[in-house]
């Protein structure tokens, strides 16, 4: 096959790129505060209201609150991984 009739336009970084680059990562940096905060409060809000049907007091508020803390940072650990390396990170699935 001869490739005489196509010119391939000329490789080069676009302007366009480190300003697409920049608002991702503002979008990703954004978007953290608000997946933490909310996986606490639905962990809590699960909490309570299994303390509400067991009556067990502040313990399942406690425990399903952690359980969203972690969540959340596992998650906000997981997004930065992915959008720092291009997604090449390790996921255990």
């Amino acid at each position: 096959m001869s490739s005489t009739g196509n010119a391939t336009p000329p490789q080069g970084p676009s302007p366009a790129g480190p300003i697409r680059g920049f608002t991702q990562q503002l979008a990703v940096a954004t978007e953290l505060p608000f997946v933490l905060v909310a996986s606490v409060v639905v962990g809590g809000l699960i909490g309570a209201g299994v303390d509400r049907l067991l009556h067990t007091g502040p313990f399942g508020l406690l425990v399903f609150g952690i359980l969203g803390f972690v969540a959340g940072v596992r998650e906000v650990l997981r997004r930065l991984g992915k959008s720092g390396d291009g997604g090449g990170g390790s996921s255990s699935k």
